[in-house]
């Protein structure tokens, strides 16, 4: 079967992939869509460090084709979206609605895959980038059979990361303020999750002057082009005089989430989701954040997949969350690198490949 791989050199699309049949509490899934997201590229790259070699891929949806022993909640034939959240669902994490700080959850990669004879790992016990991937049973989140798998592919990663980021973690409330720093795939669910928060002004910024009509579909009340304004800063306090009540970094610069601390409101709250490299440190002026000013990271939008998924999944169907637009390009798997380079480019909100299921 074909697949996108990783062995620490290059990427390449192959078609000679193999993987196991799914085991007790296991899911076999035939991928049909999965976005290319930046964690993908910051693996080859190696801002992200990971063991090869690897079958890359975290963001898809697609048909469930087999299920291990003691698998109810989805069947042959169901349409899924792939959380990345492979949670052991009895530990206290899991137990206080915490998937995403499971420990079985992190760090423990399987090997599900073969190729001429060598053991290929998951990434993000995932690997949506093959046509088969095998996933515990409580990463596969069942769909409505009327929600289209390639804007559904979306959901397990870049809507459960920034929409979650606005509702699970920030919690932003209605009237209050927000900035987005970084209109790209993430940037914009962080915008449609502080629209559908009901979040009163809304400012993105972004260096590319062409997202800024995307940015105002998704909900952004201003735009600022950080290409063209000498103070990114100035820029936003002429909007928000005393800073904004929430405030997402979404690129992974250490120089932005200084800006993000700084334009913080008093009570304001920096949430942290763009990903710098894994040595990179940040500095801010600490006795700025005695008026109760807060800094939160924040792992995959705070999410809890069988909840979230399916809650997006309806919020879709129901016109109030968008998918559709979410999507730039579909690519053939075969044109992994071209979609590559359109995201390095910021050419595309997401990209998708697809498995033409």
């Amino acid at each position: 079967m074909r697949g996108v791989i990783f062995d620490g050199k290059r990427p390449q699309v192959v078609d000679d992939l193999e993987v196991r049949a799914p085991a007790p509490g296991e899911v076999l899934v035939a991928i049909a869509a999965a976005g290319l997201c930046h964690s993908d590229l910051s693996v080859i790259d190696g801002t992200i460090p990971y063991p090869v070699p690897v079958v890359l891929g975290h963001e898809g949806a697609g048909v469930v084709e087999a299920v291990g022993p003691g698998v109810t909640h989805v069947m042959c034939g169901d349409h899924v979206a792939l959380s990345t959240l492979a949670g052991c669902g009895v530990c206290a994490d899991c137990d206080r609605g915490r998937p995403t700080m499971c420990r079985q959850a992190i760090g423990r990669p399987g090997r599900p895959f073969s190729r001429k004879g060598q053991r290929l790992f998951h990434f993000a016990s995932n690997s949506a980038f093959a046509e088969r991937t095998v996933v515990k049973a409580v990463q596969a989140i069942k769909l409505p059979d009327d929600v289209p798998l390639i804007p559904a592919s979306l959901i397990g990663c870049g809507v459960l990361t920034g929409v979650g980021a606005v509702l699970n973690r920030a919690k932003v409330g209605q009237g209050e303020s927000v900035l987005v720093i970084g209109a790209g795939g993430i940037g914009l669910n962080v915008l449609q999750g502080a629209r559908i928060a009901g979040a009163s002004t809304v400012v993105a910024v972004d260096a590319n002057p062409a997202k800024g009509a995307t940015a105002r579909l998704f909900g952004a009340t201003h735009f600022i082009d950080a290409s063209a304004v000498p103070d990114t800063a100035a820029a936003v306090r002429e909007i928000l005089p005393t800073g904004a009540d929430h405030a997402f970094e979404c690129v992974g610069d250490t120089r932005l989430i200084r800006t993000a601390v700084d334009l913080l409101d008093r009570h304001g709250q920096a949430v942290l989701l763009g990903v710098p490299p894994a040595g990179a440190e940040a500095s801010f002026l600490v006795s700025s954040m005695y008026l109760d000013k807060s800094i939160l990271g924040c792992r995959y939008g705070s999410s809890r997949p069988q909840r979230d998924i399916a809650l997006y999944a309806q919020l879709y169907r129901e016109g109030r969350l968008m998918l559709d637009e979410l999507v730039t390009r579909v690519y053939p798997v075969e044109d992994f690198e071209r979609a590559a380079d359109d995201v390095h480019n910021r050419t595309v909100a997401r990209g998708v490949l697809s498995f033409d299921r």
